[in-house]
């Protein structure tokens, strides 16, 4: 096929794409990248949980780290195969457990409730993308990892940038480029022990690495995993649930109704938008997928948003629907490298929503939102909304 998925026309509505490509076959050859694509979600869910034989550590973008230089030294979770990715998995895992979570739900309940005040107090009309979505996780998710105030807003272009260069060097890369150098080092600058507050997810990180769970080099990498993918991803997943229920009004109010279904209406939200579209493999080995054999060191991309909408997998996979159990859509990935930080999302999102269905009855569109393009998310600029309390 020689179709374009990082096309504009295509980020801006993929659906059509999607489609296409599930009705293809088990998988597609894409001609203008030169790589295979995945779409259904029996083939998606079998390349991320085969690590084996579908690597990550040749970069989960179009980039081959076999033959070609990342722009920035790889993740040691996302970019990582075993036994290199174990211990920073293990350590992560540990950090961002139960434990800490217990700790923080107190602190997040109140900020979300505080945060959801100030905005209704300044009327019922607003943006809900920037607003909430982008207000709350850079309100709360920096003090949890022990960032100091300042230079907080770097964190949306750095992310914005690590997510982009995940696909080919088009205008989205270019765009991001002129501050590449200077939003890396600013992340780099916080990653190092000294610049971390004495108690937070990074103070936890650095005490592994003064443990020898993990090396004095391995930790501010691990940081700066947090600080990349921490961020963009829960931005983008709360803003998905605030369009969803904006254009679902039924489904606000079975929430309103049942307080309790407001982790279900987060992972139905990721299952139906899906905020990650897309990651790459590399083959390790010759496969078969259907009929096609793909040979060793072949890029295969993955894509997460067709396989959360697979009609093979979902009944009426369109419908945003909170009778549905969205348990295993693969908006978090899945496998060796499901999302670590999944739960840490969902906690924000949990206290989010439960602040708004306390106080807000309705929830509606106020004008045409607006999408932020980019290679790998799917994002909303904006998201005009009026409420009633």
């Amino acid at each position: 096929m020689t179709i374009d998925p990082f096309s504009h026309a295509v980020l801006e509505d993929p659906l059509p794409m999607h489609a296409e490509l599930r009705d293809a076959g088990p998988v597609v050859y894409l001609s203008r990248y030169d790589v295979y694509a995945v779409a259904r979600y029996e083939e998606v869910h079998a390349a991320l949980t085969d690590w084996q034989r579908f690597q990550s550590a040749a970069g989960v973008g179009l980039t081959n780290f076999r033959t070609e230089k990342p722009w920035r030294p790889p993740s040691l979770l996302l970019e990582a195969d075993p036994p290199h990715h174990d211990a920073p998995r293990r350590v992560l895992s540990k950090v961002l457990g139960p434990r800490a979570l217990r700790r923080l739900r107190t602190q997040w309940t109140a900020d979300a409730e505080e945060l959801v005040d100030e905005v209704l107090a300044r009327g019922s009309r607003l943006d809900a993308a920037t607003a909430l979505a982008h207000a709350f996780p850079l309100r709360v998710f920096p003090d949890a990892v022990g960032l100091p105030p300042d230079g907080r807003e770097n964190l949306l272009p750095y992310g914005d940038h690590a997510f982009n260069a995940f696909g080919p060097a088009n205008d989205l890369v270019a765009r991001g480029e002129p501050r590449v150098a200077e939003l890396s080092a600013w992340v780099a600058s916080r990653c190092s022990r000294e610049a971390l507050a004495p108690a937070g997810f990074g103070a936890d990180i650095w005490a592994a690495a003064d443990r020898g769970d993990i090396t004095p080099e391995q930790a501010p990498l691990i940081v700066r995993s947090l600080l990349t993918a921490g961020v963009d991803t829960t931005v983008h997943a709360l803003s998905a649930v605030l369009h969803a229920f904006a254009t679902h009004p039924e489904q606000w109010q079975r929430l309103r109704d049942n307080p309790g279904l407001v982790r279900v209406a987060f992972d139905e939200a990721v299952r139906w938008e899906s905020p990650v579209q897309t990651f790459f493999r590399t083959t390790t080995t010759e496969v078969r997928i259907g009929d096609v054999r793909i040979g060793e060191g072949s890029k295969v991309l993955m894509f997460l948003g067709a396989a959360n909408r697979d009609p093979r997998r979902w009944p009426n996979p369109d419908a945003f629907d909170l009778s549905r159990d969205p348990s295993g859509h693969v908006g978090f990935g899945m496998g060796l490298h499901q999302c670590v930080g999944q739960h840490v999302a969902r906690l924000e999102a949990e206290a989010l929503l439960a602040a708004l269905v306390r106080r807000v009855r309705r929830i509606e569109l106020d004008g045409v939102p607006r999408r932020h393009h980019n290679n790998t998310l799917r994002a909303w600029e904006s998201l005009p909304v009026r409420v009633s309390s």
